[in-house]
This record gives structure tokens, C-alpha cells and sequence, in this order.
């Protein structure tokens, strides 16, 4: 009989189709419930906010017997019974912007230097907060003070701003040992307006100080006590590469890292969580890159996207309503190069882009 897993977050696919892929059973709490997600699921309940996420995931474990259950974004803190991953107590650090820059400054790794009042330019953090899409580059107290009412006056961290290529390493840890898996590069949305929210990977990264990074990121996530997928996030310059961000979590770059390595990530997962690490990863068969689309205006989806699975990823049902901005799906492309790679892409994206306007 195939173990059951339950999986539980405001997003879950890219982690229930791993599972699947892995021979799980797999479950899901999700906030979007998009088509992809049911393909690979034996059943899913729906939240709208994240308060109510919770008590979906308890309605769940009432409906099924389940072996065990993986927190995705939005659920990491969550106190769940036979977790395989990451625990909350652990995970809380680096939930904190500051306290992760502490840890990252006691283990010595190169990390942009804290600014205090009256620096600039400022990267502005809120502490809390997942995506990036809240971070800012600001450069006099105006800015600072507008962009303190953008983010609703939280608590933040200013930094020092890093030149550089954003950048991460996927990597599975067993709380005091790590083990790379893949260099990713990082897609940021860009524009105006939350420019530096994530928007997508490419793996692998050829950036020069790719080895350096995943070094580096070994080293964090050993001393993180951080068991499972763990990510660390990265700005390459020429010279170094500093670190940016735990989490400790999947991360989503799991579709490019599977598709570029051959690699099952959950298995790997469940694996480090039981303290076995793979003596070595295989290197990239490929390249893959994987663009979030964002609504260029507000629409209803009215066309079915199915027949596009193994181009898109995030399926969402005919009839779903997307306001200007928000995510609709991911786009993906593939190459033996990764300038071959997001020819495929932009092919990719012209065609659903067309499926759209139908």
C-alpha cells in the first residue's frame, strides 16, 4: 500500500505532483485548487484566507488516515501531527528577515551590511512576508516614508543594495548535515511595482559564482537545523555571493529543478527528514526556466487550458476571474542552452497567451 501524505499551504501543487511522482497518495489543503493540482490529488479542500487554513487542514485529517503531512508557504509555523519536514520552532528564525540576518552574520557569510537611519539606497524588507514582493529599493526619507505605508507600517530591515544576479540554491538537509541539489537562477517580476517579487527560476544557474553559492548554502542550511527541502536565496555579483534568505520549505523552483536534474525532490525530501543524504546529484540534463503570468488587465479565464499541461503548470478552472496583476499561471520552457530555453518559453507563453484571447 503506497504511503498517504498530506499536503498543506496557500499554494501546493508543485510539492503534491513531486509526491506523486514519488508513489505518495497525495491530499491537499490549497488556497487556488487549480486543475493540476486535482489531477494528482486523491482529494483537496479549498481555504479563501489564511486564517481559515487551519481548520481545512483538520478537516482533512478527519476525512482520510494519513502517514504524514508537509507545510508549504503559508503553513510553515503550523503545529501538525506526523510533520515530514521542517520544525516550527526551527522554521520561526527564519521566518524573520532579522533574525536570519543575525545567523547568517554569526555563521560569517557574506550578507548585505544592515543600514541604519539615514543610509541610501535601502533594500526595505518587512520582517515577515514570503515572495518579495513587498521589497524596495529606496533612496531619501520620502521614499522610505512612502514605502512604510505601502507596507502597512511593519516592522523591516534595511540593507545595503547588492548589484547583482538574484540567485538560489535548492538544497535537502538532515537538521545538521546538507547537501546541495541545484544552483537556480532567479526571475524577479520587475516594473515599477513590486519589482522584486519572484517570478520564476531557470536551473541551472551558470553564473561564476554558482559553486561558491552552492558552498555556501551547504554550510547554512547544515548549521540551520533545517530538515528536508531547504532553499536559500542568494545576489551574485563577480566577486562573491551573498546570502539572502532561508527557507525552509520547498521552494518554487521545484519544477525547474526536476525538470533540468531528473531528480524527484520529494524523495529527497523524505529521505533527508529520516537523516539520509544522496552521496551525489546527478548534473543537469538540461535547462528549464518557469515564468509566473501575471493578468495584463482584468479578465475571466473563459477558455480551458488543459490540453496546454507540460507547457503550463497552475491549470486554473474556465471561468476563474483575475484581477490586473494577479498570478494566473506558469509557463515553461526547456532547452539543451538556456537561450534555447526561453525560446521555448516565449513559444510557450505566445500560444497560451493566444488560448487566452479566444
Amino acid at each position: 500500500m503506497s504511503p498517504s501524505v498530506l499536503v498543506a499551504g496557500y499554494t501546493t501543487r508543485h510539492v503534491a505532483k513531486s509526491a506523486a511522482r514519488a508513489g505518495y497518495e497525495v491530499y491537499a489543503v490549497d488556497h487556488f485548487c487549480d486543475q493540476d493540482l486535482l489531477w494528482c490529488t486523491k482529494d483537496v479542500i479549498a481555504f479563501d484566507e489564511l486564517d481559515e487554513l487551519p481548520f481545512a487542514l483538520e478537516e482533512m485529517l478527519a476525512r482520510h488516515q494519513i502517514d504524514c503531512v508537509v507545510t508549504t508557504s503559508g503553513a510553515e509555523l503550523l503545529d501538525v501531527p506526523n510533520r515530514l519536514g521542517t520544525a516550527p520552532e526551527v522554521a520561526a528564525r527564519f521566518m524573520d528577515k532579522g533574525k536570519t540576518q543575525e545567523f547568517f552574520e554569526y555563521l560569517g557569510v557574506p550578507v548585505p551590511r544592515r543600514l541604519s537611519d539615514g543610509e541610501y539606497p535601502a533594500m526595505m524588507k518587512t520582517l515577515s512576508g514570503a515572495g518579495g514582493w513587498r521589497n524596495a529599493v529606496v533612496r531619501n526619507d520620502a521614499e522610505r516614508a512612502c514605502w512604510e505605508e505601502f507596507a502597512d507600517h511593519e516592522p523591516f530591515l534595511m540593507q545595503e543594495v547588492i548589484a547583482g544576479v538574484p540567485a538560489s540554491v535548492s538544497c535537502v538537509g538532515t537538521g545538521t548535515s546538507a547537501k546541495a541539489v541545484a544552483a537556480n537562477e532567479q526571475i524577479l517580476r520587475g516594473g515599477d511595482s513590486c519589482a522584486y517579487a519572484f517570478s520564476g527560476s531557470v536551473t541551472p544557474c551558470i553564473h561564476p559564482m554558482a559553486g561558491r553559492m552552492m558552498e555556501t548554502a551547504e554550510k547554512i542550511v547544515a548549521a540551520s537545523g533545517c530538515v528536508g527541502s531547504v532553499g536559500v536565496d542568494f545576489v551574485l555579483t563577480e566577486t562573491e555571493a551573498y546570502a539572502i534568505e532561508v527557507n525552509p520549505r520547498f521552494q518554487g523552483t521545484v519544477e525547474t529543478v526536476e525538470t533540468a536534474t531528473g531528480v524527484n525532490l520529494f524523495r529527497l525530501h523524505a529521505d533527508a527528514c529520516r537523516g539520509i543524504l544522496p552521496d551525489v546529484v546527478p548534473e543537469p540534463e538540461q535547462f528549464c526556466v518557469r515564468k509566473i503570468l501575471a493578468a495584463p488587465e482584468p479578465l475571466v479565464m473563459r477558455a480551458d487550458m488543459q490540453d496546454l499541461a507540460g507547457t503550463i503548470t497552475d491549470i486554473p478552472h474556465p471561468g476563474t476571474v483575475f484581477e490586473e496583476g494577479e498570478v494566473m499561471f506558469s509557463v515553461l520552457g526547456c532547452g539543451p542552452s538556456r537561450e534555447e530555453a526561453f525560446v521555448s518559453l516565449d513559444k510557450h507563453i505566445t500560444g497560451a497567451v493566444q488560448r487566452i484571447k479566444t
